[in-house]
């Protein structure tokens, strides 16, 4: 038996066990009761059924399509880091990236300088590397256009996933 076969038996069976029902009922002369519809029966004669797979395949943006858009928009906020220290750094970022979030802006740039006056390489850079491997709502990530500072600032994409809408 197949899902056919018992759908098929299921529609026989309430469709006899209404006609019972709506035949005892006339019997008892009560019309308002005859007139009586299964509530499920009922919402979805009013709501109808949606096709979601439809709806998403008009509003749904190619994830590819959207990255190229993207990379080339301009960041929405900006975060200069410059003259602070890796705690106040990370701090820093952490409520640039939960606003950022808050928002549903798509597009961070972080300004964290080149570390021309580091000993070793930029301190900041490598602060802000890290916590961008560590934000569950950091993306994809990039050194930063020549006239944003270029190897100075890091962009990053915030993940559709994570904000409300899902875009």
């Amino acid at each position: 038996m197949d899902f056919g076969d018992i759908l098929d038996q299921w529609d026989r069976q309430t469709g006899n066990a209404g006609k019972k029902a709506v035949k005892a009922e006339e019997d008892t002369g009560d019309q308002r009761s005859a007139q009586k519809v299964d509530p499920l029966t009922a919402w979805l004669q009013v709501y109808g059924i949606p096709d979601k797979d439809a709806e998403i395949a008009l509003t749904a943006v190619p994830p590819a399509k959207r990255r190229r858009r993207l990379r080339a928009k301009k960041a929405d906020a900006t975060l200069d880091l410059h003259g602070l220290t890796n705690d106040e750094a990370w701090i820093a970022l952490e409520e640039f990236f939960r606003a950022g979030q808050q928002q549903e802006l798509e597009k961070l740039l972080i300004i964290h300088g080149k570390g021309l006056h580091s000993e070793k390489d930029a301190v900041l850079k490598r602060t802000v590397r890290d916590f961008i491997e560590r934000c569950p709502f950091a993306g994809e990530s990039g050194q930063g256009e020549a006239s944003d500072g270029g190897s100075g600032a890091t962009w990053v994409l915030l993940k559709a996933d994570q904000r409300p809408d899902g875009t």
